[in-house]
């Protein structure tokens, strides 16, 4: 499958304050979503953003809630999102057919998430160095599953492409900016 930006909707899946210092390369997590929705905010890919009870977990990590539209986050309690009736109303509202998804934990509610969304027919696209969890053993493995249940494994800058198709758009000079 080859990433549309017309078809694709970006799903942050709690990058949350409190939780990235504890996630194996925490850091490149929330880099590599800034990257992702730097992206999709200048391709008109709409995005979505999840927390999992941001009272002990905290908000969003605050560099990316600024990159996020005001209404875009969506608080959880099933670790899969799409369990959740208000993200699915939210998500089905997009008209979207392909969903690339990023986030903690990767074993957890990434791939609960990425795996309710397959049963439920949907297209998902993981993006695999914009997620990770505590443990790279965990990371791995939950990577893992995802793959062998038909979700689609990628990278930033591949997600970054696709979504581009070309060189010669008006967004390919600032969609290298910030890449590099």
């Amino acid at each position: 499958m080859l990433l549309s930006h017309e078809r694709s909707v970006l799903v942050v899946v709690d990058v949350q304050e409190r939780l990235m210092p504890a996630v194996h390369e925490g850091e490149r997590v929330v880099r590599n979503a800034g990257v992702l929705l730097k992206t999709a905010a200048l391709l008109g890919v709409p995005t979505l953003a999840t927390e999992q009870y941001s009272k002990g977990l905290g908000p969003t990590a605050a560099s990316l809630r600024d990159l996020l539209p005001p209404d875009a986050i969506v608080e959880k309690i099933h670790f899969s999102a799409a369990y959740e009736p208000s993200f699915m109303s939210r998500l089905d509202a997009l008209g979207r057919d392909q969903i690339v998804l990023c986030g903690s934990e990767a074993h957890v509610c990434v791939m609960q998430t990425a795996l309710g969304l397959r049963a439920l027919g949907r297209t998902v696209c993981l993006v695999a160095d914009a997620t990770s969890s505590r443990t790279p053993a965990n990371a791995e493995a939950g990577i893992a599953r995802m793959r062998s249940n038909g979700v689609e494994i990628a990278t930033t800058e591949m997600v970054a492409f696709e979504w581009l198709h070309r060189a010669d758009v008006p967004a390919f000079k600032s969609v290298l900016a910030h890449i590099k």
